[in-house]
């Protein structure tokens, strides 16, 4: 093991921003497109990676729960950056900024937007309820970006698997496949009113599956398995809940073969856990499943 360098500069926090909304639309029942702006999206700095992600900042109020702008105006400056550190120092346990991690859909540094899709379940949980209900002028505060994954146009096969929580991170993958590229995208939503447009290029087949009263993910599992494994090179971004991932990696990873090198995958949420109660055990929930792949002999 290699013991890390204290002298070693870390990697700057990504820094908070507060950003206004200014458009608010419905894609489907529960997919809400945001579009952002203002002072603080000016100094956003994009990502190139097509998974790139920005967390939205949210504080727990007296019986609710409130876009964090709302709360953290005394720690903005004039830029529209805000000190969550000193925030957090200053708020009791109760009120501390909780965050919510969501795909940038796009950005547009002519008109400086930041444009973000979230799925919405009704009253349940902190983002989803707030998103559904914004309107233009509602402000909230952003973090990032981060990312990490890009199609690799020289694969000759890709596969993108997802349910709707990935659904706007292959959004962008398709968009920047291109005309040449070959593959499959396969899509986990909840029935048909939640299948949203999408650029598809000629060669990649688009399949949607429905969860109806099966268990999150286990259509999409079903779904890909039974793909026919293609020849060549396979590139891959999986990602959705954390069970059908672990069972989308074991896959692929054993029975297919496939090198990490080649995959993007991750569980973007997990059934039974909220975001504070997923972050906090998934760095041993991704070690135990790379334990199993080394003693497998994998790479």
């Amino acid at each position: 093991m290699t013991t890390p360098d204290p002298a070693a500069p870390r990697r700057p926090k990504a820094p908070a921003l507060r950003a206004t909304v200014l458009r608010s639309e419905h894609l489907s029942p529960a997919m809400v497109r945001l579009t952002l702006g203002g002072p603080g999206v000016a100094g956003f700095a994009p990502s190139p990676h097509a998974d790139s992600y920005v967390k939205l900042v949210f504080v727990p109020g007296a019986g609710t729960t409130v876009s964090g702008a709302d709360v953290l105006a005394a720690w903005t400056t004039p830029d529209g950056r805000v000190d969550l550190d000193a925030a957090r120092a200053a708020l009791p346990p109760e009120h501390q900024p909780r965050m919510r991690t969501y795909t940038v859909r796009g950005y547009d540094d002519l008109e400086l937007t930041l444009t973000i899709d979230l799925v919405v379940h009704g009253a349940a949980g902190i983002a989803g309820p707030w998103a559904a209900a914004a309107v233009p002028g509602d402000e909230v505060v952003v973090v990032g970006p981060g990312g990490g994954y890009s199609p690799d146009l020289t694969a000759d096969h890709h596969l993108l698997a997802g349910d709707a929580s990935a659904l706007p991170a292959v959004a962008v993958t398709l968009e920047r496949l291109g005309g040449a590229a070959h593959g499959v995208a396969v899509l986990e939503v909840a029935d048909r009113a939640e299948e949203v447009p999408l650029h598809v290029p000629d060669g990649v087949a688009l399949h949607w599956v429905h969860t109806g009263d099966a268990a999150p993910g286990a259509r999409l599992v079903e779904a890909v398995r039974a793909l026919p494994w293609p020849a060549g090179r396979v590139h891959a971004f999986v990602h959705g809940e954390a069970g059908s991932v672990r069972d989308l990696r074991q896959y692929l990873r054993v029975e297919r073969g496939l090198p990490k090198a080649d995959l993007s995958i991750s569980g973007y949420w997990r059934l039974g856990a909220d975001d504070e109660g997923w972050r906090a055990g998934k760095r041993d929930w991704l070690r135990r499943i790379e334990e199993t792949e080394a003693a497998a002999g994998l790479d």
